[in-house]
């Protein structure tokens, strides 16, 4: 049976990456539960510094060589010349504040050993601390046009949705600039898109996923503008600039006053307590603005 026939744009979803631990690597999964802040566990923890304030790759590159491994009743992360870290997924420590590019807000620290492990991993005094879903951080509103749109420790989204073919244009692109090619993972997205053409996620309007319960249903809202992190290979966490300089050639968006942009921020507007999974039918309208 077809799947919303009229749509102007039609795919599946290839790929599904969560990111327990902000700016750390991502786990690619086969199936997630998407709750209203995004994809279950995703950026439900972050590190900060003495000061509660948010740590990045982009001042410490490190971050990307922390690998976590999601079990039944725990996180296990891992990292070059550390003992692996073994973190209880319904447990914490002690109330704390902590601050997220403008948003302070309520966390739950993970404790010493965490503390300890991350800051002689980094090099520098961190902390571990766990969003309080008790609190409701919200997304931008002059984005969301007035929808509440709850996240964790995102950057300001639920859902970072990229495509196969916007990746493979940047690599043509790479490839003829005398560069080796890259993976999506610099991208960080939560959803990877196939069957669209390049950067149609930029113009989709509601995007509908196949499910057999209750479609879900997520809204691009925001182009998601880039910094440096791209730059960094999250296998190495070298960093280089071809990737930033070659995106700067073709991908500067009016939308967000000339900044580079890839992928788009989505948020939930129906399906929470639903499973995504790799090879789920999606449908969308095209908007032109």
């Amino acid at each position: 049976m077809s799947f919303h026939p009229d749509s102007d744009v039609f795919g599946t979803i290839a790929r599904l990456f969560v990111y327990p631990v902000k700016s750390c690597a991502g786990i690619e999964v086969q199936e997630a539960l998407l709750t209203e802040t995004g994809l279950d566990l995703d950026r439900a923890w972050m590190v900060v510094d003495a000061e509660g304030k948010f740590l990045t790759q982009r001042s410490l590159p490190r971050m990307a060589l922390v690998r976590p491994q999601l079990k039944r009743d725990e996180m296990v992360l891992r990292a070059p010349g550390m003992l692996a870290l073994h973190v209880a997924i319904d447990a914490v420590e002690a109330p704390a504040t902590v601050t997220v590019w403008r948003d302070t807000v309520p966390a739950w620290d993970m404790g010493a050993v965490a503390a300890q492990w991350f800051t002689d991993f980094l090099g520098q005094p961190c902390r571990m601390v766990r969003f309080d879903p008790e609190h409701r951080r919200l997304s931008s509103m002059q984005w969301t046009g007035g929808i509440e749109a709850p996240n964790q420790f995102s950057d300001g989204f639920p859902v970072l949705i990229a495509s196969e073919a916007s990746m493979a244009q940047l690599n043509a692109r790479l490839e003829a600039g005398g560069h080796a090619a890259v993976g999506i993972e610099r991208f960080r997205p939560n959803v990877v898109l196939a069957g669209l053409d390049a950067h149609d996620e930029d113009r989709m309007d509601l995007l509908r996923v196949d499910s057999p319960e209750q479609e879900v249903h997520l809204q691009p809202v925001k182009p998601c503008g880039r910094c440096p992190i791209p730059n960094i290979d999250p296998a190495t966490a070298e960093t280089s600039p071809e990737v930033g300089d070659t995106l700067r050639s073709y991908r500067k968006d009016k939308r967000l006053d000339g900044a580079i942009t890839f992928g788009m921020n989505a948020i939930v507007r129906q399906g929470a307590g639903q499973v995504l999974r790799v090879g789920q039918r999606v449908a969308a309208n095209l908007r032109f603005e």
